[in-house]
């Protein structure tokens, strides 16, 4: 696993950069072709996005 980001700054481009990749994923995805894999990929990564803002929003507390 990496590094720890404990600079706001970081996590902030951190999920900047998470969000960009999930909205990346998402458009290439044609509706016509999905299979459930890709709705559950997806789906992961939303869960570990927002378990990572968790992370950041409780280290700041």
């Amino acid at each position: 696993m990496g590094k720890q980001i404990s600079n706001p700054e970081q996590q902030v481009s951190y999920l900047k950069d998470r969000l960009q990749m999930f909205l990346e994923v998402l458009d290439s995805i044609e509706p016509e072709t999905t299979e459930l894999e890709d709705i559950d990929r997806l789906i992961q990564m939303m869960d570990d996005l927002e378990l990572k803002m968790e992370q950041f929003k409780n280290n700041k507390e």
